[in-house]
């Protein structure tokens, strides 16, 4: 708290101060955390940060933010890449810094990151929350927008050889979405492949050290220009009569993506 209450009044600036407040955030207590975590200062301090890298280091060029409403649950949907999770960064301030119906997305992190020290707490405090289907049902229950990544850690950990070729989904979004009769809006994210790409896991060393992966790549994020493409809701009613019926369902959500990065793809001109 100490290290918030420093650092605030030094680096955030009156836009960022009145982006975050103008948020909807729910039940946010007389501490200032909401059940998960999320505290709006630290998410103010964090906003600065990604604001500079948003606009001037990956360029963000974002379409299709019309589809996300101002109101409502909704699960964003999308591939997963890099090695750090600067997707789901990208995605979340991008929806939060619409000019109309802004709102903070909450991002489903992997298991591993809270056993980073500082780095779970951060990423909770900022609107991260462990990627749990309870977590992630009760957060749709109060008409939150979820940003969840099906790849998982096979996609983020990929090499670069596999850049832009969609791993396994996981059908868990799906169930979740059809059970809480939640829109699916997917996004197709261009560009962050190339800000960390690993030649190699080094898995030896990753299981030495108690991580998914530990990939052979650069130390810090390139400045790659990322793209994001976000398409029109899709709706899947609850009546899958069998898990062959989700996997379809999975697919269709899967081509949705597929053709939002070729279009990300067509629309740069250069990597960097």
């Amino acid at each position: 708290m100490r290290t918030r209450q420093f650092l605030k009044p030094r680096t955030v600036g009156r836009d960022v101060d009145r982006l975050v407040d103008g948020l909807p955030m729910h039940n946010i207590g007389s501490q200032g955390y909401d059940p998960w975590g999320l505290n709006p200062d630290t998410a103010k301090i964090t906003f600065t940060a990604v604001r500079w890298l948003y606009e001037n280091y990956f360029r963000v060029q974002a379409r299709g933010l019309e589809h996300i409403p101002g109101d409502g649950r909704l699960l964003i949907i999308g591939n997963h890449s890099g090695q750090l999770p600067m997707d789901g960064v990208m995605v979340s301030f991008s929806v939060a810094n619409k000019e109309e119906d802004a709102r903070l997305p909450r991002s489903m992190i992997e298991r591993w990151f809270p056993s980073v020290p500082f780095l779970g707490n951060w990423m909770n405090s900022v609107g991260g929350v462990i990627g749990d289907p309870k977590n992630c049902a009760k957060m749709l229950e109060r008409e939150e927008a979820i940003v969840v990544f099906p790849e998982g850690i096979r996609g983020s950990g990929k090499p670069y050889r596999l850049r832009y070729q969609l791993q396994r989904f996981g059908h868990g979004f799906m169930h979740l979405a059809m059970e809480h009769n939640t829109p699916i809006v997917p996004v197709g994210v261009v560009g962050c492949e190339e800000t960390m790409p690993s030649l190699v896991n080094i898995k030896p060393l990753a299981r030495m050290l108690g991580m998914p992966y530990f990939p052979l790549a650069p130390l810090v994020p390139l400045p790659a220009r990322v793209f994001l493409n976000f398409g029109k809701p899709m709706h899947f009613a609850n009546d899958a009569r069998n898990e062959r019926d989700v996997e379809w369902r999975v697919e269709e959500v899967k081509d949705a993506i597929r053709d939002l990065i070729d279009t990300g793809i067509a629309q740069r001109k250069s990597i960097f």
